[in-house]
Formats: structure tokens, C-alpha cells, sequence
């Protein structure tokens, strides 16, 4: 009989090359927000992946990178310290993107952590064509020692399974699970539905605006009488200019954000949902350490 495992394994690698799709795919659930624009993912989101032979625990973190602003750094030291306590270290590289010097500096990062496993996964296998892949797989190789190397597409579902077998096996044995059976992330509900305003927020806005995006959420009250619940939240930003972008004209680009994050609120509560949104102005809370605080970071 197969030994029962369970363990950490964190996903990282320059922003934007697949890391909370692949979170999501392999959960079997959107536990991680999604976004092409860069540094999306702001928390360490844990995703629970329940196998016969074992559990995985997946730690999606920011993707690491130089940074520019407190936050930046923050969340730096936020993806030091969670590569600190996982088992695997998973390095994330997109088969249809050179390896650059951004792939580099991170490969150099992992010398900082010894004690966790060392697994390299191609993502994005779908984008690009087999002698592409097999020749990123070949660069990736090249990096250094690995105890796996997994190309897998998230989108298409091809090769999740195998990742997963190989992330197991070097999970340490457990004689337990660490989670219960029904558990999908330790991500409370008012957190998941603060990320997906700032989803729907992140979508079609140019890019130096979603790095000053926040959310808070102030109040969640359910209403039995109606089986409705009423959700009231903040966007945050940090110019007036910006909170004219937010919100549109004549307050049309609020409007949407409002019916993407709902329909994404309703399919995670199983319930109708009132939405209200305020845009608020913090002004660069980015660089200020007392309204990083205020927001959790």
C-alpha cells in the first residue's frame, strides 16, 4: 500500500507565468484570482489539493521580483518567509517565453532555502508547439539540479495528475491529513470576496493602475427574509485620477466591475448577493507603512 503523504509546496516564478491557474486547475476550484497584469496574487493563498495516497497543501505566493515600493518589499519578505516552511519549492516557467534574467535571479533565490525539495514545471504547454516546449525543458534543465521536471497546461488539464504524483512523493509521510476532507483553502470568506473585486477591478485598466488597487470589505449581512446577502466594499486608490478610471463616465466602469465580482460572489455564497462599492482615495498607501498596515500588509 502507497504511504500516506502530506506537505507544502509553494509555487513561484516572475509575476504573471501561470502560478494561481495552475493553483486553481489543480484545486479544482478558483481559490487564487487571476489576472495578466503583474503581481495579481498579494497574499500566500493556500490551496488544498485531497488525493487517496496524500495531501498537498499549495502556497501561492506573489511572484518575486526587484521591487519598487513598501509594499513591493513586503510582499518580497512575504514569499521569503513562506520558502522558508514549505517542503517543495516549485519553480514556475511559461514553455512560450524565453528563460531571462528574471527566471535567473529567481533560480539564484532558491539557493536560500536548502531544506525544501527543488521542482521545476513548464506551464503554459498549450501556447506554443512541441519543439518549443521540449527546448524550454532542455533550457530549464540546464538551471540546475531538480528533483522533477513537469510541463504541464492548467487550461487544458494536461499533465496535472502526473505534477501531482510527483509533488506527493516528496511530501513527507503523515499519518494524517493537515486539512480536513472538504477543505479547499484556509482563505475566509471575506478575503476571497475582497480579491474578487480587485479581479474584476484588474480587468481592461492600464498597467500602473492595478498596482494601486486595494480592497476592503466592510460588512457582510445576511438578509434570511430575502436569502440575500448584502456586501458592502472599498476600493481603494491612490489619485483622484484614478478614481475617475475606476469609477468611468457616468459611473459605467463601476457598473462592471460590480456585475463581474457579483456573479463571481453569488457562485462562491450559492446566493443571490447585493453589491455595493465605494471608490475611496488613500493616497500612495503603497509607500505609506501605517495604510499598508490598515489594509493587512
Amino acid at each position: 500500500m502507497t504511504e500516506y503523504r502530506a506537505g507544502f509546496a509553494s509555487f513561484v516564478g516572475r509575476p504573471n507565468v501561470g502560478k494561481s491557474t495552475l493553483t486553481n486547475a489543480l484545486v479544482g476550484e478558483k481559490v487564487a484570482i487571476t489576472s495578466s497584469k503583474p503581481q495579481t496574487t498579494r497574499r500566500a493563498i493556500r490551496g488544498i489539493v485531497h488525493r487517496p495516497h496524500g495531501q498537498l497543501i499549495l502556497v501561492d505566493t506573489p511572484g518575486l521580483h526587484r521591487p519598487r515600493t513598501l509594499l513591493g518589499e513586503r510582499l518580497n519578505a512575504l514569499v521569503q518567509t513562506t520558502l522558508g516552511d514549505v517542503d517543495v519549492i516549485a519553480f514556475c516557467v511559461p514553455a512560450n517565453e524565453p528563460i531571462g534574467p528574471g527566471d535567473r535571479f529567481i533560480n539564484e533565490q532558491l539557493e536560500q532555502y536548502p531544506r525544501a525539495k527543488k521542482v521545476a514545471i513548464v506551464t503554459k504547454t498549450d501556447a506554443t508547439s512541441k519543439a518549443k516546449v521540449a527546448e524550454q525543458l532542455l533550457a530549464v534543465s540546464g538551471l540546475r539540479e531538480w528533483d522533477a521536471i513537469v510541463p504541464v497546461s492548467a487550461p487544458r488539464g494536461e499533465q496535472l495528475d502526473v505534477l501531482v504524483d510527483e509533488l506527493l512523493a516528496l511530501m513527507p509521510a503523515s499519518s494524517q491529513p493537515l486539512y480536513p476532507e472538504e477543505a479547499t483553502t484556509d482563505e475566509d470568506v471575506t478575503e476571497r470576496i475582497a480579491e474578487y473585486v480587485r479581479e474584476a477591478a484588474l480587468e481592461g485598466v492600464s498597467d500602473e493602475l492595478p498596482h494601486s488597487i486595494a480592497v476592503t470589505v466592510d460588512d457582510l449581512i445576511e438578509r434570511d427574509d430575502k436569502d440575500l446577502v448584502e456586501v458592502y466594499a472599498n476600493l481603494i486608490v491612490e489619485r483622484d485620477s484614478q478614481k475617475g478610471i475606476i469609477i468611468g463616465k457616468g459611473g459605467a466602469r463601476l457598473k462592471e466591475v460590480g456585475a463581474a465580482a457579483r456573479a463571481e460572489i453569488e457562485r462562491l455564497l450559492g446566493r443571490k448577493v447585493y453589491l455595493a462599492l465605494h471608490v475611496k482615495v488613500a493616497k500612495d498607501w503603497q509607500r505609506d507603512p501605517k495604510q499598508l498596515g490598515r489594509l493587512g500588509f
